[in-house]
Formats: structure tokens, C-alpha cells, sequence
């Protein structure tokens, strides 16, 4: 649904130009002006969902996700809601709040199960889920590869220590605790980069909010 497409009403003057600022990119003026029409009518439907939709576009992903989640169940609306479930989840999603992304999609799509934004957003949410963990199980691997390495060390430290004077007339190498830690730090700055490289992904896949009513 268009922004502006309700019909128009004299209380609902607020939202209509709240609805006019968003489409000319004036956030802060449509979020304005939507205040405006809840101090007048808090039971305001649209003005609560285009509210969260300015707030979003303000990059303001908490406050957005907040007001929505707090009033959603306003909506009686199915096709309403469904809406307000799918911009949650790209509140959520942005914030890399990913299982509580794919259970606002899954939500959507109870309502309205062909809708292909939606689906297509759960899917991108669900792999993202998946390298977050892959990421986080690497994490521990390397935590435990990192407590075994000073464990080697320290004997090491002990075997160095017995050592003639001969050792220091032999060119000096790489020792494998060096090598580890040069390849683990090339392996954080590959994870680092891919992490960027998901986030602008993110950016580009995911759909857009569903527009203002």
C-alpha cells in the first residue's frame, strides 16, 4: 500500500503530511508529524506503523524496533500485520538480531504465505544466522587452540633454558607458535573483511520496508 493511499479524514491531517515529508526523504519532519497525530489519537493505526517506518529510515533500528514490537498487536488488519511483522524483522535483521529476524518473517508469512520480500528476507536472515555461528565456533576453536599454544610455550620457555651457546650462531627461524599466530591473525583480518562484506550484502539483499499506509 502507498503512502497517503488511506482515505482522508480532518484528524488525520498529521499523517497525510507525515506521509508527504517521507516521500520527498524529510524523515525527521514525517516522524514529526506522526507524533502530532498520536498526541491527537494514540489508537492512531497508521501513524504508530509509519512512526517505526520514518524511525527505520533514520537508521534509528532500536527505537523502531521498540515502537513497532510494542504496539503490533494493534493490528487487526492480516495484511497490516503482516507488513509491521516484515518491517520488524528488518529492524531486527539490521541489527544483527537474527533469530528474532526469522521469527518476525515467519510471523509475516503465517499472514500472508506467498509473499517472496518476505521469504526472500527470512532465507538471507537464515544464513546469516548460520555464519554467525560458524563464526562463534571458530571463535571458541581458536580460544582453545590459543590456551594449548601458551601450554607448549612455557615448555618450551623451560627447553630454551638448558640450551648452549651454540643455538645463537644458528640463523633464527620461524618457530610453529609463530607461524600459528601469523596465520590466526591472517585468518581474523579474512574474517574482519568478510564480515564488512556481509553487512553491505545486507544493505543490498534484503528487501525494503513495506510502505506507509
Amino acid at each position: 500500500m502507498s503512502a497517503g493511499a488511506l482515505s482522508a479524514q480532518p484528524d488525520k491531517a498529521e499523517v497525510r503530511r507525515g506521509n508527504r515529508a517521507f516521500g520527498r526523504g524529510e524523515f525527521a519532519t514525517a516522524e514529526l508529524e506522526y507524533r502530532r497525530a498520536l498526541e491527537r489519537d494514540s489508537t492512531s493505526v497508521p501513524a504508530l506503523y509509519n512512526l517505526g517506518n520514518a524511525r527505520y529510515r533514520q537508521e534509528q533500528f532500536e527505537q523502531a524496533e521498540a515502537g513497532l514490537k510494542e504496539k503490533i498487536e494493534r493490528f487487526s488488519n492480516p495484511v497490516q500485520r503482516a507488513d509491521a511483522f516484515h518491517n520488524l524483522g528488518n529492524m531486527q535483521l539490521l541489527q544483527k538480531k537474527y533469530t528474532e529476524s526469522i521469527e518476525s518473517y515467519k510471523d509475516a508469512l503465517r499472514l500472508r504465505p506467498n509473499d517472496m520480500e518476505t521469504k526472500s528476507n527470512l532465507a538471507y536472515a537464515q544464513k546469516m544466522l548460520e555464519n554467525q555461528q560458524d563464526e562463534q565456533q571458530g571463535q571458541d576453536q581458536d580460544q582453545e587452540q590459543d590456551e594449548d599454544g601458551q601450554d607448549n610455550q612455557d615448555q618450551d620457555q623451560d627447553q630454551n633454558q638448558n640450551q648452549d651457546q651454540r643455538e645463537q650462531e644458528v640463523p633464527p627461524k620461524i618457530s610453529p607458535q609463530d607461524a600459528r599466530q601469523m596465520l590466526e591473525a591472517m585468518l581474523q583480518k579474512e574474517r574482519e573483511t568478510q564480515e564488512k562484506v556481509n553487512e553491505e550484502k545486507a544493505k543490498a539483499v534484503v528487501s525494503p520496508l513495506k510502505k506507509n499506509w
